[in-house]
């Protein structure tokens, strides 16, 4: 069983050596299936969530992340834990209110009216399948979409003109910068990824998205790999900085 291979992998910190062609997962609700037993299994409460998409106009996926895989700024993580080890800078929402379960989907506007908070974050994406990246990618989907662990920076109140399609930002490891190109997320403005959340939670699995509940959209800066320990720093211009320290 797929969902019990990663739990444990995830626990021991350890990768699969190989996955059998029979444990890949059929499409993506067996995908996401996997995901919520992988968190059942390790006992593990939703603490979060990481959405993306590939292009502004890109199908969106997500995985739920694990409380216990989300920390505060200026953490120290080891960095054996995580193989691979990379490290993208993004941005989190959190909203001011929950929505339910409920009959009908929410929409667009009641979503984006609901926003409260955002933060710098600092993802660090791991796999517990050795041959990552060469990895089916619904086995990537149901293994949390390579998370690894999140780091959140502190929160402040949003701002509807914020610039989150290119805003200006730095992202060093040890005091040199890491990011190699201008700085944007993929699907375009990440707001349009939450509307999608809402509803994968609420109508798909019948789950309610809290007001505590981070929800992180994807990197503006690539994945950087730092290659020995250090401490990554993280400041989106009009945001609280974000930092790790690898050890």
């Amino acid at each position: 069983m797929l969902s019990q291979q990663l739990a444990d992998a995830r626990a021991d910190h350890t990768t699969l050596a190989l996955l059998s062609p029979d444990l890949v997962p059929a499409d993506m609700n067996a995908a996401y299936a996997i995901q919520h037993a992988l968190l059942a299994q390790r006992g593990a409460r939703i603490g979060g969530w990481k959405i993306g998409a590939k292009s502004a106009e890109g199908a969106i996926q997500g995985a739920p992340l694990p409380s216990t895989d989300l920390h505060l700024d200026g953490t120290r993580l080891p960095r054996a834990h995580y193989t691979p080890l990379g490290l993208e800078l993004e941005i989190a929402f959190r909203f001011g209110r929950a929505f339910e379960p409920s009959a009908n989907a929410y929409h667009e506007v009641e979503v984006l009216a609901a926003i409260d908070s955002m933060a710098a974050t600092i993802e660090i994406v791991a796999s517990r399948f050795a041959q990552w990246p060469n990895v089916d990618k619904l086995a990537q989907l149901a293994d949390l979409q390579n998370h690894g662990a999140l780091i959140v920076g502190e929160f402040s109140k949003y701002r509807r003109d914020f610039p989150f399609v290119a805003p200006a930002l730095r992202f060093t490891f040890d005091g040199q910068g890491v990011v190699k190109a201008t700085p944007s997320n993929p699907c375009g403005d990440p707001r349009r990824l939450l509307t999608w959340l809402v509803n994968h939670c609420t109508q798909h699995h019948r789950i309610a998205v809290t007001p505590d509940v981070i929800v992180t959209t994807g990197s503006y800066t690539g994945m950087f790999f730092p290659q020995h320990a250090g401490t990554a720093r993280g400041q989106i211009e009009g945001l609280a900085p974000v930092s790790v320290t690898l050890e």
